[in-house]
């Protein structure tokens, strides 16, 4: 890893609302991203201006940031209302502004810093040094990208590179799915994506025999790299992104809790890397990320293309959450089942397997005692099923309430000079201030004092501070009144400071001699208005085919989803591997009541796969 100096490390968490993004910075992020009124890539995950501004005062309490999202594709006639939300978002102290539209590089925008989105589907170090040269400040990679090409990328820019490392995988490279646009007239990249990868899926041949039958063929699995977060260090990895706009507090609580922990390990004797923002969580609870919504987990493609011993990255059976592998039914009569668990169970706790039919089915605890349990309703489970805890009642009950405190490290000084009392505060942000008082002398003490002086100090209330060391005045006493008015004006004082000292990052400038990797972009490019295409064009890009939502004739047999992911490696069929343990017919469709089949075509060469309308008459 080539030597860059020190990188500041972000632990960046989704934020649904300025509630979840106060919750992520209390647990611990960095940083928190956030939906605007629109032009987010979640409709379903949209916030004033106003509380945004609320949300960004508090984290800069903790030197933590904001990023808005506003990383949809804009047309022409949005494009002064983009600019003007834009002037609001800076005024209200957003940090920067995650961007897929190449058209706001050319709108006329205050100085604010800009990130790439995972939308703008980074996965060359040619297209990286290019976002670069855009002047982006950082750049979110793609997330099926394996060590070595992270490292790769690293080696091309100087810029941060961030990196998903938690939560709900896309099949499809991000930005490049056109299949909820071209089927349901959503699209995904104006954040209204149909989900139509999570649906269950016939497998057919050309003649219309089914393969396989009603199973989530394109459902992954949800993505945990948490066993990996030292090696992304190491591959040159600065921002650790947590998805999930669209999770609840319980949720974002809870995995923020796990990678900050996490994360803290790893920074701790390297001297390359350092926590980006200040203050320590203290939590009511023990961070599980199986306790959490998942689909079961999947590394991906970290560790490789094409991933050995047979790692399955779909959830076939469903795309619900699978949860807390419990343990295996030893007996179930009627609602009464006995579970072989060493895991203590709970009144209210949802549990889940696979039935006999291969279907996904859950049920409810009404009581729990030991290992047995008594069920809302009478099921027929098989001895030797598998269970897991989708819903853990005891977990939850925490994570409803407050769950953790923040605070920011103080040292305190207390000295007299002349006929005042002098007191020194400096905290972990670097920030120091000193405040006085006018006096009568001293008393002296005819006992120690360090303690009752150093108890009136650390009475800090309901501010974000604790008190870390404090030099006392052990042979003087000090009223109580006169100590405790005097650390409240230093504390105010201190908050002045860090407000006025707080520097913001800015938009880096653009290189107007760089050229884009390729001359020629394709629908999937994603290009909906003429400020993005005169952009690219400055940057060399000659041929620029319009995005389909503003050209529905471009879908033609242009692949409406391009994806690393197989379904003949995952169904171990792949054509590669000598050693593969079935095979499948040269064509196969994806077929459902009501949608035309879809066709799925292998790249062996590249180890991809596109899907594609047909034309078939079935």
């Amino acid at each position: 890893m080539a030597n860059k100096g020190i990188r500041h490390i972000e632990l960046l968490a989704p934020a649904r609302d300025m509630a979840v993004g106060v919750d992520a910075i209390d647990h611990g992020a960095d940083a928190v991203y956030i939906g605007a009124r629109a032009f987010g890539a979640r409709a379903a995950a949209s916030n004033s201006v106003q509380d945004i501004a609320r949300l960004a005062d508090y984290a800069h309490r903790f030197d933590a940031r904001v990023y808005a999202t506003v990383n949809t594709i804009v047309y022409d006639n949005e494009l002064r209302d983009v600019e003007r939300l834009v002037v609001e978002l800076y005024r209200a102290g957003v940090d920067a502004l995650i961007v897929q539209d190449m058209a706001l590089l050319e709108l006329d925008l205050p100085p604010i810093a800009l990130h790439s989105s995972t939308q703008c589907d980074l996965r060359t170090p040619e297209k990286a040094a290019f976002l670069e040269s855009l002047g982006f400040s950082q750049l979110v990679m793609a997330r099926e990208l394996t060590l070595d090409e992270i490292s790769a990328i690293y080696a091309a820019v100087k810029v941060p590179l961030e990196s998903f490392c938690h939560g709900a995988l896309c099949v499809s490279y991000s930005g490049r799915c056109q299949l909820s646009q071209a089927l349901k007239g959503r699209s995904a990249n104006r954040g209204e994506c149909a989900q139509l990868c999570r649906m269950a899926w016939d497998l057919t041949d050309a003649q219309g025999n089914v393969i396989i039958k009603d199973k989530h063929l394109l459902s992954l699995r949800d993505f945990n790299a948490s066993w990996h977060i030292g090696r992304l260090l190491d591959a040159g990895v600065s921002s650790f992104k947590i998805e999930g706009r669209l999770k609840d507090s319980a949720y974002v609580k809870n995995v923020v809790a796990y990678y900050r922990r996490l994360i803290d390990r790893q920074l701790e004797g390297r001297d390359d890397c350092i926590r980006l923002s200040h203050g320590s969580s203290t939590y009511t609870f023990t961070p599980n990320l199986e306790k959490s919504f998942n689909r079961s987990f999947t590394s991906y493609f970290l560790d490789g293309r094409r991933p050995a011993n047979g790692t399955k990255m779909a959830s076939l059976v469903t795309p619900k959450s699978l949860g807390e592998p419990l343990g295996i039914v030893k007996s179930c009569r009627g609602n009464v089942m006995v579970i072989n668990t060493s895991k203590k169970m709970a009144n209210g706790d949802g549990l889940s397997f696979v039935g006999q039919d291969g279907k996904f089915a859950g049920c409810r605890v009404n009581v729990a005692t030991g290992n047995r349990v008594t069920l809302r309703e009478r099921i027929d489970i098989p001895r030797g099923t598998m269970v897991y805890r989708t819903h853990d009642k005891a977990m939850d009950d925490v994570l409803e309430k407050e769950s953790a405190v923040r605070k920011i490290a103080l040292d305190a000084e207390l000295w007299v000079a002349g006929d005042r009392l002098c007191l020194r505060l400096n905290d972990e942000r670097g920030d120091m201030v000193v405040q006085t008082v006018e006096t009568a002398p001293l008393e002296e003490a005819r006992t120690s004092q360090s303690q009752r002086q150093r108890d009136v100090l650390a009475k800090l209330g309901n501010t974000h501070y604790q008190l870390r060391e404090a030099v006392t005045l052990d042979d003087r006493f000090i009223p109580a009144s006169i100590l405790t008015a005097l650390r409240r004006e230093a504390v105010e004082s201190l908050e002045a400071t860090h407000e006025a000292r707080r520097a913001a990052d800015h938009r880096r400038a653009e290189s107007l001699t760089s050229l884009y990797p390729t001359s020629s972009l394709v629908s999937a490019d994603n290009v909906a208005n003429h400020m993005a295409e005169r952009l690219y064009r400055r940057h060399g890009v000659e041929n620029i085919e319009p995005a389909i939502e503003v050209d529905t004739a471009a879908v033609g047999d242009r692949p409406l989803m391009h994806t690393r992911y197989c379904l003949r490696r995952e169904l171990g069929a792949c054509l590669l591997d000598k050693k593969r343990r079935t095979s499948l017919p040269d064509k196969m469709f994806l077929s459902q009541p009501g949608t035309p089949p879809i066709e799925v075509r292998g790249h062996c060469d590249t180890c991809e796969m596109t899907l594609h309308l047909t034309d078939v008459d079935r």
